[in-house]
């Protein structure tokens, strides 16, 4: 019989997420409109797809388990030292591994109560202790998690900017701040996942070599990469050495790491998709208003409608949708579950978003 550690015994069999391919299994239908995970329904750019097609030949090869020529794009767009960077299977990947360097059973750590699951997911695959914040009025609570990290004397925070689920913002000057009281022994793990969305000029100036902070982001939103899985870290060099020790070597493969320096030489089409994503978020907050509900300011790929009422109310409209093939998720905890959560997508999905949630709204 198979021995499980004492950790891996305590956790549920479970996932963050269920994604909608599970639920058009169980449905046994599909999906019309995929407004749910927070992907770009928008795409890579062209020339991305030309660097695939172009790269196919060369599957046979295992990709560079240094993704050298990455990190070296990725340190002259952002002008700063490769040493500087890692390469991870998107955000994912990397705050596990951040959370293998640094959680085990005798480690606190704080976050926001609601925050991205993912995070809580692999803190509690190593048994770290889980300390959860609210929100408040439907932000992180930055004066929150620093309380909370003093009081407890976690050793790291996770905050995401802009947030996921409610795609609010905090300013330049609150995260620069934040960073400037962390506790002495508390390292800042900042998400930037969706920093393509939010004001370029409001964005936090960080030295890559501030020990207390580790900032992630991603080609999966803005550049619509999500299905080939790659996203990178940005930290002080001994930490990101530290990295080597535990990562999969060879777990970017040869694709994403072509397809991404090819998707950092074209802003132009990144700015495109800023623009469509502004475009289609608009639509949804008409929509919204039109029926009567309010919308949470977003500085994300996403807009999160506040439904009125309370989590049971705003479930059933999410499961209207559902019904009526449209995937959208929700918030997990109170007071933001009377919110559901709808990503951003094509005219043809705003449009048939225009038309069945009125229905279902009706009928509720």
């Amino acid at each position: 019989m198979v021995k499980y550690s004492k950790v891996i015994e305590g956790l549920p069999s479970s996932v963050p997420f269920v994604g909608p391919e599970a639920q058009e299994r169980n449905n046994n239908m599909k999906f019309l409109a995929r407004l749910g995970a927070n992907e770009s329904n928008f795409g890579p750019s062209p020339k991305v797809l030309e660097a695939i097609k172009q790269s196919a030949d060369d599957v046979w090869m295992y990709a560079d388990p240094e993704s050298h020529d990455l990190k070296v794009s990725i340190s002259a767009h952002l002008a700063i030292k490769s040493e500087n960077i890692v390469v991870g299977e998107g955000i994912d990947g990397l705050l596990g591994y951040l959370c293998r360097l640094l959680v085990n059973p005798d480690v606190r750590v704080v976050t926001s109560k609601g925050a991205y699951p993912t995070f809580n997911y692999h803190v509690s695959g190593f048994g770290g202790h889980l300390i959860l914040v609210p929100y408040k009025n439907d932000y992180e609570n930055v004066e929150g998690l620093l309380r909370e990290a003093e009081k407890t004397t976690a050793s790291l925070i996770y905050l995401a900017n802009p947030d996921n689920p409610m795609g609010t913002f905090h300013s330049r000057a609150t995260i620069e701040r934040m960073v400037e009281n962390l506790p002495e022994n508390a390292l800042l793990c900042l998400d930037e996942a969706y920093s393509e969305f939010a004001p370029k000029d409001e964005l936090p100036d960080i030295d890559p070599e501030n020990p207390k902070v580790i900032r992630m982001r991603t080609f999966s939103k803005g550049y619509g990469l999500a299905g080939i899985r790659i996203g990178y870290a940005i930290g002080p060099a001994d930490l990101i050495k530290s990295f080597e020790k535990i990562r999969n070597h060879f777990g970017i493969n040869l694709l994403a790491q072509r397809a991404a320096i090819v998707a950092l030489e074209d802003q132009e089409y990144l700015a495109s998709v800023v623009k469509k994503v502004e475009i289609s978020k608009e639509g949804i907050v008409e929509l919204a208003s039109e029926c009567g509900l309010k919308t949470i300011p977003s500085c994300t790929n996403f807009v999160a409608i506040d439904c009125g009422r309370d989590t049971k109310f705003a479930k059933a409209v999410l499961n209207g949708l559902i019904d009526e093939k449209i995937f959208v998720r929700m918030p997990f905890f109170e007071p933001q579950n009377r919110c559901i959560r709808i990503s951003v997508g094509k005219p043809e999905d705003i449009e048939l978003l225009r038309q069945k949630l009125p229905v279902i709204l009706s009928s509720l």
